[in-house]
């Protein structure tokens, strides 16, 4: 869950090569970790700025991340609350693909634009794309055509089970774990459909964080 502070307005002190900020609001300097892109934009040193920022609470620390809008800052919070992403992932992502271009990647089911990303090989990506449609509202897509990009589980050879089986196959083809898949296929509706079953499975788990 993020912490309190959600934006900070003050003069930047200082900018260091990866992206670390120094930025003092009401004579208290705030270290603030933004990528390279975005710490550029902010401004000139001695400038006022304002951060969008996530304030991020782990047991052994708490980092702030900035931001140079507020859509950026809404879609590193939607990236670090997929399966496995963490802000550093996160922010890895961000600097490849700005806000804009994530959703049109997210939108045309481009796996290889994701794998562009250091860290994010072809199965990380196909997931991503199918999580990201839901916590990002866009529209569902072909979520089989991500299905199919993270390539099969095993051998090579189509399921041969039931559609509820085909649909266990496809998360677990997206790296979720067997406690994680059964978790998200309980209560699923009747259908045929193994795209949007995985769809509507994918929701349930998202709700259920």
């Amino acid at each position: 869950m993020p912490g309190m502070i959600g934006s900070l307005r003050g003069t930047l002190l200082e900018r260091t090569p990866d992206g670390e900020l120094l930025v003092e609001v009401g004579g208290v300097g705030y270290r603030v970790q933004a990528g390279p892109a975005t710490a550029a934009l902010l401004g000139d040193i001695g400038a006022e700025v304002r951060v969008w920022t996530h304030h991020h609470v782990r047991e052994d620390a708490q980092v702030l991340y900035g931001f140079a809008t507020r859509d950026e800052r809404v879609t590193f919070e939607a990236l670090i609350s997929a399966h496995g992403v963490g802000p550093a992932l996160a922010l890895a992502i961000l600097s490849i693909h700005e806000p804009l271009a994530l959703r049109r990647v997210l939108a045309d089911d481009d796996v290889s634009a994701l794998c562009l990303v250091p860290g994010v090989g072809k199965k990380t990506a196909a997931r991503l794309l199918v999580e990201l449609k839901s916590r990002l509202e866009l529209p569902a897509g072909d979520v089989g055509a991500a299905v199919a990009a993270a390539g099969p589980t095993t051998g090579g050879a189509p399921s041969s089970g039931s559609v509820r089986a085909d649909v266990r196959d496809a998360l677990a083809a997206l790296g979720y774990t067997p406690e994680e898949v059964a978790e998200a296929t309980r209560g699923l509706p009747d259908g045929d459909d193994v795209s949007t079953l995985v769809s509507v499975a994918l929701r349930q788990m998202v709700s259920r964080r």
